[in-house]
C-alpha cells in the first residue's frame, strides 16, 4: 500500500478541479482595521484592506473588548486550566452565560469553544437522548449542523432550502409520537438570505417538534440588543434552542447555546464534545463579555455595517457586477467557476492589495462559486469604489460580461 501515493492523488484532484485551498499569511492591524500587512508570495509585509473577515462589526478591535482582555490577563492568567469540571470554571464564564441567556431570553445558556463544536455537540447529543427522534434539516444548512446529525445516529429528514411546505409534508408523514427536532438557520452566510422563523415555529407547534435555530451570522447583527433575527422578529420565545458563536459579530472566539435549563443541564451532563474539552481560556471570555454588553446598549457599529453593506451592494449591481440578492449583511458576487474564482482573488490580492476568499465547493454548490464581501463599519466608500473599479477591470481582462446595470 502506497500511502503517500493515495494523499497525492487527494491533493491533485483538487488541483485539477482549481479548488485547492491557500491560506493567505497576514496580520490585521490593531486600530485601523480592514487595514492589514500580508506576508504571503512576497518579501516582507505588504499593505492590503481585508474584505472577508466575519468579524463583521470590529469588536475584535474595539478597546473595551481589549481592554478587558488585557485586564483579565493580568488578573487570571492565559489558559483556564482545564475542562469546566476540572478546574476550567472561572466566574467570567459564569458571567457570560448568564449574559448570553439575558440576551435571548432563555432560563440558560452553554459555552463552547466554537460555534462548530457547539452545533455538533448538541445536536448529536439532543437526538440521542430522545428515542426514535427524527431531525429536519434545511438542505443549506452548516456543515457542523450535518455533522451532529450525523453523529446523533437518528433518522433525518432534508427539506428543501427555507420550503415551509415540504417541511410540513415530511412532517406530517411522520408518525404524531415520534420526538421531532426542526434544525435551520437565521441567516445563511453564503447567500444572504434568512429563514422564515414564525412560519417553522408554527408547524412546530402544530406537529409537536422542537426548534433547533443557528444563529451565528445574526447574534450581534440583528436586534435592537444584538440577539439576532429571533430578536429582531420577535421569535426568540417561541425557539426551544437558540445557537450563536462569539468569534463573528462579538470578534473574539467560542461558540453557544441557550435553552431551558433542564435542556442546558442535559447538555452540559451527556455531551463530550462540552465534557471534554478544555474550556476558553478566561482571556477570551472576558473580552466576549465586554462585547456582549457593548452590543446589547450600542447600534452605533449595527448600523454602520448596514449601511456598508448597502452602500457596496449598490456599487456593484450600478457597475453591473452579479451581485447576488441579499437582505443581510453579506455581499456575494457569483463567479460560476472556482478556477476563475481563485483568479480573480489573486489577481486582487496581488495588483490592487485586496483581500477576499473564493468560496468554493464544499461550502458551496458546483457551479456557484462566489466571492464573498463582507463590508463592515470601518470600509470607507472610497474603498468601495476602488473595489468596484478594480473588479470591473478584472473582469474585462479575463473576458467575463458584465450585465446592464440596473
Amino acid at each position: 500500500m502506497n500511502y503517500d501515493q493515495i494523499f497525492d492523488s487527494a491533493i491533485d484532484r483538487l488541483h485539477e478541479e482549481g479548488r485547492y485551498r491557500v491560506f493567505i499569511d497576514i496580520m490585521r492591524n490593531k486600530g485601523s482595521y480592514p487595514n492589514a500587512r500580508c506576508f504571503h508570495g512576497h518579501n516582507g509585509p505588504k499593505p492590503i484592506t481585508v474584505w472577508c473577515s466575519n468579524d463583521y462589526l470590529c469588536m475584535g478591535q474595539h478597546d473595551v473588548v481589549i481592554g478587558a482582555m488585557e485586564e483579565a490577563l493580568h488578573d487570571v492568567g492565559a489558559g483556564s486550566g482545564g475542562t469546566r469540571n476540572i478546574g476550567g470554571n472561572t466566574h467570567f464564564h459564569v458571567e457570560l452565560e448568564k449574559e448570553l441567556a439575558e440576551l435571548h431570553g432563555k432560563e440558560g445558556a452553554l459555552l463552547f469553544t466554537s460555534g462548530y463544536v457547539s452545533n455538533d455537540a448538541t445536536l448529536s447529543t439532543l437526538a440521542k437522548l430522545l428515542p426514535g427522534c427524527v431531525i429536519f434539516s434545511d438542505e443549506l444548512n452548516h456543515a457542523s449542523m450535518i455533522a451532529g446529525i450525523r453523529n446523533s445516529g437518528c433518522e433525518k429528514r432534508v427539506f428543501r432550502h427555507n420550503d415551509v411546505a415540504h417541511l410540513e409534508e415530511l412532517l406530517a408523514a411522520e408518525d404524531p409520537e415520534t420526538p421531532k427536532l426542526i434544525a435551520f438557520e437565521s441567516v445563511y452566510s453564503m447567500e444572504g438570505d434568512v429563514a422564515p422563523i414564525h412560519a417553522f415555529c408554527d408547524l412546530a407547534e402544530k406537529y409537536n417538534a422542537l426548534t433547533y435555530i443557528d444563529e451565528v451570522h445574526a447574534v450581534g447583527m440583528y436586534g435592537d440588543h444584538g440577539g439576532g433575527i429571533s430578536e429582531r422578529d420577535n421569535a426568540a420565545h417561541r425557539i426551544d434552542i437558540i445557537e450563536g458563536t462569539l468569534g463573528k459579530a462579538f470578534g473574539v472566539m467560542g461558540g453557544y447555546i441557550t435553552a431551558s435549563t433542564k435542556v442546558i443541564d442535559c447538555i452540559r451532563s451527556y455531551a463530550p464534545g462540552f465534557i471534554f474539552t478544555t474550556s476558553l481560556s478566561p482571556v477570551l471570555v472576558a473580552g466576549v463579555l465586554a462585547s456582549v454588553k457593548h452590543l446589547k446598549s450600542s447600534n452605533v457599529e449595527r448600523n454602520a455595517q448596514q449601511q456598508a453593506a448597502a452602500t457596496l451592494k449598490l456599487k456593484f449591481a450600478e457597475a453591473g457586477l452579479p451581485v447576488m440578492d441579499s437582505v443581510t449583511h453579506i455581499v456575494p458576487l457569483m463567479v460560476g467557476d472556482p478556477a476563475r474564482a481563485k483568479k480573480i482573488s489573486d489577481i486582487l490580492l496581488a495588483e490592487y492589495g485586496v483581500y477576499v476568499q473564493p468560496i468554493n465547493y464544499p461550502t458551496v454548490p458546483r457551479g456557484t462559486e462566489r466571492l464573498r464581501f463582507t463590508p463592515g463599519p470601518h470600509h470607507t466608500e472610497e474603498m468601495m469604489t476602488e473595489l468596484t473599479e478594480a473588479l470591473v477591470e478584472i473582469w474585462d481582462r479575463l473576458d467575463i460580461e458584465l450585465a446592464e446595470a440596473a
